[in-house]
């Protein structure tokens, strides 16, 4: 087929918009910014002072996007015993990369529960109508950032049958950001301070006892 001029220019003017649109399709899924979403969990007072122990497994993790969908990951059924995640300590759930943006809350699903009572008996721990625990706090995902997000919930004594229910303790849940090159810098430094100060005694040349300690 043979092309006049006038043809050929609109025909080669379609073809470099056509790979223009591609090429921008392309560099605009390239350039999708994600951030790391890091869940942990936490138990501040309520009746947790009756518990031996108190082991709930969490299985999945929700999101609201302001703007989507919301999204869903695996928790890996971790098991975590709340007597141990009183005052400031808390508990890796997940670390998950999501996209940028805000996010309306987060859910996590509890799928067992395993408790005893300080007196070696048994404890009924059960999730408010078996749905998801809601922690109604907005945040955000930043580009190259870390967003952790420590959820709250503890077992409240419900009656006198030995049974309890687990419910969120909004004002106890926080939210933090971090670069992602500070907190690499930080665990590099912690991994090295460790490695300092329980390095084992050695001996010189001079065959003199040394140990290595940490400013």
């Amino acid at each position: 087929m043979t092309l006049n001029r006038r043809e050929f220019v609109k025909s080669a003017a379609g073809i470099a918009a056509a790979s223009t649109a591609g090429i921008a399709g392309c560099m605009g899924l390239a350039s999708a910014k994600t951030g790391t979403l890091s869940t942990r969990v936490s138990d501040r007072p309520g009746d947790i002072d009756d518990f031996e122990s108190c082991l709930v497994t969490l299985s999945t993790i929700r999101v609201k996007p302001a703007d989507g969908d919301v999204k869903s990951f695996d928790a890996g059924e971790t098991e975590v015993d709340l007597v141990d995640l009183q005052g400031d300590a808390s508990a890796l759930v997940k670390d998950a990369e999501l996209e940028t943006g805000t996010y309306e809350y987060l859910q996590v699903e509890v799928s067992g529960t395993d408790a005893k009572l300080a007196d070696g008996s048994d404890a009924t721990l059960e999730v408010p109508g078996s749905a998801p625990l809601k922690f109604e706090q907005s945040f955000e995902i930043r580009a190259d950032e870390t967003t952790t997000f420590t959820a709250d919930f503890t077992p409240v004594k419900a009656g006198n049958a030995g049974k309890y229910v687990l419910q969120p303790v909004a004002e106890e849940v926080t939210v933090t950001y971090e670069s992602d090159e500070t907190a690499e810098a930080e665990t590099t430094d912690s991994s090295t301070a460790e490695t300092e100060t329980t390095a084992e005694p050695g001996t010189t040349e001079e065959g003199e006892a040394t140990t290595t300690t940490s400013e």
